[in-house]
């Protein structure tokens, strides 16, 4: 059966807990409550554990600085266990909150779940698969300790009690990935997981659990250099039956999104980017994520109002608000909206200050946005001068330096643009350092596109110092580096493509020509982007093809109808068109 998760808690205790009757009528009610669903030896002792159980949530809530208890719309998940109803109520729950990427969230209801019924092996279960965070985000986001803990919880589940062959089996497959974590790498624990978790699904495909579980785990697995997207297009033949059988539940359309989220593919994955809003209203991440399939199509004013509402919806609580605002920002300004984009930064920075959510994407989003707003409006000496300070202490920066990449990236090349050669040699060694950092960390594709960053660097260094070939040469490399891989969920595409770069250095060098493929390549990539398309405008006209010149004009035009700046080449493209 499928239970439709619209609140919190089981009714009965939500009315205790918000009501004002006294705490002898609480217990009252609670002991009557529960001696519905089983045979408990002493009702006394349960109504203790009971109230101690609305003590520990209570403060738990606190302390994770959750909403009150209110109801949650989180979409339709049924987790099937072999405990009791008031503990598989918490179960589906907390796997509704899994779902949507709402970690922390989980673990009130599990600890509800286990006073309901203490032999419910499972809900140590789902306690060690939320640790795992985002698969997308491995190996970084798994912390030795959550390693540990995780290896922990499944020892719970096990000593605690698991009732039937398919508990054993869910429980074996995450064992795959938590086992000998101290001697196998991350890329033969994750295959692992991913392939016991397929004999899970295969053996029980009544279960869609497993099927979703299955698909997440091998989107996620991805080779970032298979253009081919075979593990996210397998993941998506599977999970689009599920989408019609299944159209409210939160994982199938997350992970649909998930799986599309390319450029060549990425249209495909548009209606459940609508809709997925829509199934969980209540999950942040959940009103972020049809942002990733916006962005990736060009639509920056859904993305906008995708971000605006998970931002709002989170309320700063977790690293959800700082990944939206970055991508927010991204997209105010592919408009010109860079007043816009300098209000979002001004409230990602309060609160990159003021909340410890050590988390990747909020590290990298409270250092890309000012890169990203620096870099776009060709602010050279304000990239130049970038600082992660005054919230340097946010963040655990030495377990990141991919996030602290992105000033040393734009600094580098504002310096370069402004001919600092000296300066730009400090960004290059800081660059070196923070790529043999990542490789230290064994974040191999971290490492890869830091040093694409420093050859980025390196080419504007030498284009600026004269050794204008070498630099066009180096330029090159660096972009074909750049297009063999994928970009991480983490950001909204790269702070600048390295493409791009080669196209404006192309066309400074009256190569008109060659900059207007190079420019085109990029919108192949990255549509509607706003550099990239006044670029095209640019070479078009300098090459005398005044059609593809007026219609790209006109579409930076469209692009920028509700701008709130007064870009120069905003002014330009207006001339060009006779509206100047």
């Amino acid at each position: 059966m499928t239970v439709q998760l619209t609140t919190l808690h089981d009714a009965t205790i939500e009315s205790r807990m918000s009501s004002a009757s006294s705490p002898q009528s609480d217990a009252g009610a609670l002991k009557s409550e529960k001696l519905r669903h089983t045979n408990h030896p002493t009702r006394t002792a349960w109504a203790l554990a009971c109230l101690l159980g609305i003590a520990a949530t209570t403060l738990a809530t606190a302390q994770h600085r959750h909403p009150a208890p209110r109801p949650e719309r989180l979409g339709s998940v049924h987790f099937k266990v072999e405990c009791n109803a008031l503990a598989q109520k918490e179960i589906d729950l907390a796997m509704a909150y899994y779902h949507s990427f709402a970690f922390p969230q989980t673990q009130v209801p599990l600890e509800r779940a286990l006073k309901a019924d203490p032999d419910c092996g499972m809900a140590h279960f789902v306690r060690a698969l939320a640790l795992l965070d985002i698969p997308f985000t491995w190996p970084g986001s798994v912390s030795a300790k959550k390693l540990a803990d995780g290896s922990a919880a499944l020892d719970a589940a096990r000593a605690t009690g698991l009732k039937s062959e398919r508990e054993r089996d869910y429980v074996a497959a995450l064992t795959a990935f938590y086992r000998d974590h101290d001697k196998l790498n991350h890329k033969t624990r994750a295959k692992a997981l991913e392939d016991e978790l397929e004999k899970v699904a295969q053996r029980y495909p009544e279960d869609h659990e497993a099927l979703i579980l299955h698909s997440l785990v091998l989107s996620a697995n991805f080779d970032p250099t298979d253009k081919s997207y075979a593990n996210q297009l397998r993941a998506a033949r599977q999970l689009e039956p599920l989408y019609k059988a299944r159209p409210n539940h939160p994982g199938v359309a997350h992970y649909l999104i998930h799986s599309y989220d390319y450029p060549p593919i990425a249209k495909h994955g548009l209606d459940a980017a609508r809709r997925y809003s829509k199934i969980a209203p209540d999950a942040s991440h959940a009103q972020h994520m049809p942002s990733h399939i916006f962005t990736r199509i060009g639509a920056w004013g859904e993305s906008i109002a995708s971000n605006k509402a998970s931002a709002k919806s989170d309320g700063g609580k977790t690293w959800n608000s700082l990944h939206a605002f970055d991508y927010m920002v991204y997209a105010h300004l592919q408009q010109s909206q860079d007043r816009a984009a300098r209000r979002v930064m001004e409230e990602a920075q309060a609160q990159g200050q003021s909340q410890r959510d050590d988390h990747l994407a909020a590290a990298y989003a409270f250092s890309a946005i000012p890169a990203r707003i620096a870099l776009e409006t060709g602010a050279w000496s304000e990239a130049a001068g970038l600082k992660l300070t005054p919230a340097a202490g946010a963040y655990p920066w030495e377990k990141y330096p991919q996030a602290e990449a992105v000033h040393a990236f734009a600094r580098g090349i504002g310096a370069a643009m402004l001919k600092d050669s000296a300066r730009v040699q400090v960004e290059l060694a800081r660059l070196h350092q923070l790529r043999d950092a990542a490789t230290a960390l064994k974040i191999a594709y971290w490492a890869d596109q830091i040093d694409i960053q420093a050859d980025i660097v390196r080419g504007l260094a030498a284009r600026a110092e004269g050794r204008v070939d070498e630099g066009v040469d180096i330029l090159r490399k660096a972009a074909a580096r750049e297009d063999a891989t994928e970009k991480h969920v983490v950001t909204p595409g790269p702070i600048v493509p390295a493409r791009e770069v080669l196209a404006n250095v192309l066309l400074d060098q009256d190569k008109p020509a060659d900059a207007l493929k190079e420019f085109e390549s990029v919108l192949q990539r990255e549509p509607n982007r706003l550099r990239a398309t006044l670029g095209a405008a640019r070479s078009a006209e300098d090459l005398g093809d005044k059609a593809s010149a007026r219609a790209y004009y006109r579409k930076v035009l469209a692009l920028t109808k509700t701008a709130d700046s007064t870009r120069p080449e905003l002014l330009h493209a207006r001339r060009a068109l006779g509206r100047g």
